[in-house]
């Protein structure tokens, strides 16, 4: 498979299960370079933003038109507030997080905010593609706001492709159904854990990508983890 073919994932970079390093972090991002990755995908809810930021400092070092920068909407970052025998994130699956939690918004309003933030974690003034994140329980909001708010941003050269990023074939289903409609366009699917040696329920989803035009991004190939290491 060539180099062009694969990208890194973010996650880890924000602490996912257990804090991460910045040297190692700065590390990960080095090696995937080193070795021909090209394709460098993140979002705001990984590490509540610290892997935006962690993935942004080690960007900056790299010519930027040769590399592709994948990021989410979906989510804002608002601070939080936090009792004296509290920290910082004690509901999510992060760790060491910043004092900032993610709230869903797929609003027009909430994608200007969400990428206006991305940029300046990630330091950069334009996104490669950009996924509308997780938004199974808002169907019919990123219908009517988000991905007619994405397509003009993208007509501004902010965004140059627009993608769905989700867990659930179902979510998927329901974008492409809406293809023919005026206010989706779909480049991209991230479909996550849904085409692995573990689980291919993402199998037809991906048949219709294929037939309409949209690349797909399998992610999530190990399930979590599960099949790297199944203890």
């Amino acid at each position: 498979m060539s180099r062009a073919e694969l990208g890194l994932g973010g996650a880890a970079l924000g602490n996912l299960y257990d804090a991460v390093t910045e040297s190692d972090a700065d590390a990960t991002v080095a090696a995937a370079w080193t070795r021909g990755i090209r394709l460098f995908d993140t979002a705001p809810l990984y590490g509540h933003g610290l892997s935006e930021q962690r993935l942004g400092r080690s960007l900056a070092k790299l010519p930027r038109d040769e590399i592709t920068i994948s990021t989410k909407v979906g989510r804002v970052l608002v601070p939080e507030d936090t009792a004296p025998d509290e920290t910082p994130g004690d509901d999510t699956i992060f760790a060491d997080v910043p004092p900032v939690r993610p709230e869903f918004d797929f609003s027009a309003a909430g994608v200007e905010a969400s990428l206006t933030a991305s940029m300046e974690r990630l330091q950069t003034d334009r996104f490669d593609i950009v996924h509308v994140h997780d938004p199974d329980d808002h169907l019919d909001r990123i219908v009517a706001e988000t991905y007619p708010a994405l397509a003009r941003w993208r007509d501004e050269g902010v965004v140059g492709a627009i993608g769905l990023g989700t867990n659930l074939p179902s979510t998927a289903a329901f974008v492409l159904d809406h293809l023919d409609s005026e206010e989706v366009e779909l480049d991209w699917l991230l479909l996550a854990g849904r085409y692995t040696l573990l689980d291919r329920s993402g199998a037809e989803v991906l048949d219709r990508c294929a037939r309409r035009g949209v690349r797909v991004l399998a992610a999530g190939v190990f399930n979590s983890g599960l099949l790297a290491d199944p203890t």
